[in-house]
């Protein structure tokens, strides 16, 4: 289990993502960030189908945690998950 002291924040997302379901997620884990003051915010992904919306929206997600000076790292991706975030070119953006 991740250290969730005040540097850290532990957060779900479960699936499936909608493209209609992003400005909602967005807003309700910046909320998350900001009242926290996380530095790494880990994102339990277990379960959210591997998907070019998922990404899309792991990716908005890590653009807003940036924003608060904070990193999202992905937990309990699977291995198709984690291979589109890899052709996608994101490895490097959406650490596991």
């Amino acid at each position: 289990m991740p250290d969730t002291g005040p540097h850290v924040l532990a957060f779900d997302i479960r699936g499936p993502i909608g493209r209609e379901d992003l400005p909602g997620l967005c807003d309700r884990v910046c909320g998350l960030l900001r009242a926290s003051g996380a530095r790494v915010a880990v994102c339990d992904v277990l379960g959210v189908e591997p998907d070019a919306v998922t990404v899309d929206a792991l990716a908005r997600l890590q653009l807003a945690a940036r924003r608060y000076g904070c990193q999202v790292r992905l937990r309990r991706a699977s291995d198709e998950l984690r291979a589109l975030v890899a052709f996608m070119g994101l490895e490097d953006v959406l650490p596991c």
